[in-house]
């Protein structure tokens, strides 16, 4: 194996006061010693409604003993579904106080999907948002699922509902209240039982090449990657965040809750998905953590406000982000800052980038973070020219969301930063990225086959391929499986030349092919929000998706990606031609996972007939997709595919 470099004095969260803590104890110090400071903030009718710690922790504790009234504990299960809500977020808490699994799932999950997870473990209740997940549980009983209790947050259009075991938040606390009266150490026996190796919350794997697979992270696992993304300067004590990432990605859970309780966030919950970027502005968080394509949605809604704007805002605009972007890259560059840029960079916050930060609530972030995939150059520069000072994170599921991070003033765009305290990273002679530190997991759930795999020696074998530079910033390449070969020889991974191609804002997906071939092709899915706005602005007239797709002028700005991408790749890699496919991909179509990463053996599969006209030399080919709705009906969308020459 390659040179190990661990950036940490500290060896782990075992030498630190944190120490044999659990969530439970951590979140009754807060209680006790921060009791009205504010811990959860949520959106309903438009007025935030505030909860204090102490109110928090005596919710959490009436949550945790009704669900022991209800049986769940060690070994039984809870199936968490909605989007993100603060009772929801108290009964992932309360299930890891009574040592039980909490299972979050994504919201637009498919009855197939929950009946996978609802089947790993002893199912003893599901807690719902609202009718709509309530519904859900109600589809999975029928199709044989066992799961006695069903508990609801929204009472809307419930009424009238008569399942047995289902029961509305207000009446679960109720059975709290009275078990806790009933035996008066339960209290205590609630805050004091779980252990450091206990359940903290029960996520899973994307499931890129099969089902997902069961992820238990242990309490010590998520309060040590807390410990150790403070540690690194990921965030300090007291932060504000926003939770609207999916309750389901163990980002979400490491920040909205693992974090928040060890070092007292305030956690603001929006009203719904719809109004988010509205409720972020109200809210102004110190600490924002958003994929790159949350960020290039910005970016596109500011630069779309500018092309309306009057002239002299536009000039304004132009000149001092100009500058800044100028600025910024020289930086990057290691060069020294240009004369007077103190000047107008004072005179460009008053004017131009203070107001744009503050139209969009980032005007008070002190801690901005990318992940997930790597982000486009111009979107990452742009947001350090506005004085956004924005940083990459890199983690998986697997080791708590959270193993290497920028530091603030030394970003680099091809790395992840270094190691964070307390995590060691290690290269494989393969190149693949191994992993030793507090906040890796134990093994995957029911899965020995899987975790011998994974972890090999006290190493979790990250699955991803990388290096380390001189410095100690990592790099990551992509998948270690997907690394393949071109007929030549020529190795490469598909996802690296996939994430460049997606740095264009009007290429949503992509899929590059090109394993044992002479010659690498691609097939792109228009972003169509970006898109459309182009075709607007510039007279281009469409219908629909399927026909925006197709139009000869969309192809030429997706050219120059293409191009723009050649210009990186060397000569035996690069993209020959290309197909923008009239559908996107989407999760319900088995084509991507819920956080949009790409099934690759089911596209090749499913566009078998494209990959052949892009390898024949066929100008176009006709092509059926089918589509499938939330309701788990299907339809088939019929298109003429033009093949296009980079």
């Amino acid at each position: 194996m390659g040179n190990n470099i661990t950036t940490s004095p500290v060896a782990s969260l075992d030498q630190t006061p944190l120490a044999g803590k659990t969530l439970s104890q951590l979140l009754m110090r807060n209680a006790t010693e921060h009791g009205a400071e504010i811990a959860m903030r949520e959106k309903d009718r438009g007025i935030w409604q505030e909860m204090t710690w102490a109110e928090y922790a005596e919710e959490v504790i009436k949550c945790a003993a009704g669900l022991d009234a209800l049986g769940v504990g060690e070994g039984r299960a809870m199936l968490v579904l909605g989007d993100n809500r603060i009772r929801l977020y108290g009964g992932l808490t309360a299930a890891a106080m009574v040592r039980g699994f909490a299972m979050p799932t994504y919201s637009g999950a498919t009855l197939a999907e929950l009946k996978h997870f609802a089947d790993e473990a002893p199912m003893a209740a599901a807690l719902a948002e609202d009718q709509e997940h309530v519904d859900k549980v109600m589809e999975l009983r029928a199709a044989g699922c066992d799961i006695p209790y069903v508990i609801y947050d929204e009472e809307r259009g419930l009424n009238d509902y008569q399942a047995p075991g289902l029961l509305s938040w207000t009446e679960l606390l109720q059975k709290g209240e009275e078990n806790l009266a009933q035996n008066p150490d339960l209290r205590n026996r609630l805050i004091h039982q779980s252990t450091p190796d206990d359940p903290a919350v029960f996520l899973h794997s994307s499931g890129t090449t099969g089902n997902p697979k069961g992820i238990v992270l242990s309490q010590r696992n998520v309060i040590s990657a807390a410990w150790s993304a403070r540690e690194g300067g990921s965030y300090g004590e007291k932060e504000e965040i926003l939770a609207y990432l999916p309750m389901a990605w163990v980002g979400d859970y490491a920040l909205t809750v693992a974090a928040a309780i060890t070092y007292r966030f305030t956690v603001n919950v929006p009203e719904r998905q719809e109004t988010v970027l509205r409720d972020l502005r109200e809210i102004a968080p110190t600490y924002y953590l958003a994929a790159p394509r949350s960020w290039d949605n910005i970016l596109t809604t500011i630069q779309v406000g500018i092309e309306n704007s009057t002239r002299l805002k536009q000039w304004l605009y132009h000149f001092f982000m100009n500058k800044a972007v100028a600025a910024e890259r020289r930086k990057l560059e290691r060069k020294n800052a240009g004369s007077f840029e103190w000047l107008w960079r004072r005179l460009g916050e008053w004017t131009v980038f203070g107001p744009i930060k503050d139209q969009f609530g980032l005007n008070r972030v002190v801690h901005a973070f990318t992940g997930g995939e790597a982000m486009g150059e111009d979107t990452f520069v742009f947001y350090r020219a506005l004085g956004i000072k924005l940083r990459q994170l890199y983690g998986q599921t697997e080791n708590s969301a959270f193993n290497a991070i920028q530091s603030a003033d030394e970003v680099q765009l091809h790395t992840v930063g270094r190691p964070l305290p307390g995590v060691t990273i290690n290269i494989a002679d393969d190149g693949e990225i191994l992993i030793k530190a507090s906040s890796v997991f134990a093994g995957y759930f029911n899965n020995p086959a899987a975790t011998a795999e994974a972890i090999k020696d006290g190493w979790l074998h990250s699955g991803d391929a990388g290096y380390l530079e001189e410095d100690g910033h990592l790099v990551v390449l992509g998948r270690v499986s997907e690394v393949v070969r071109t007929a030549a020889g020529e190795r490469f991974v598909p996802n690296y030349i996939e994430n460049r191609l997606k740095f264009s804002p009007y290429i949503r997906d992509a899929a590059v092919v090109g394993a044992n071939r002479d010659e690498l092709v691609a097939m792109v899915c228009i972003d169509f929000e970006a898109v459309g706005h182009w075709a607007e602005v510039n007279g281009v007239p469409y219908m629909s998706y399927a026909d925006l797709s197709q139009r000869k002028e969309v192809a030429a700005i997706l050219k120059e990606a293409f191009i723009r991408v050649n210009a990186a790749l060397p000569e035996t890699l690069k993209l020959y031609r290309f197909v923008s496919l009239h559908k996107e991909f989407d999760p319900d179509d088995g084509e991507i996972t819920r956080t949009r990463k790409l099934r690759r053996k089911v596209v090749e599969e499913r566009y078998a007939p494209v990959i052949t006209a892009l390898y024949d030399g066929s100008s176009e080919v006709h092509m059926t997709a089918i589509v499938t709705y939330e309701t788990g009906e299907t339809s088939s969308v019929e298109r003429t595919l033009l093949v296009w020459e980079v």
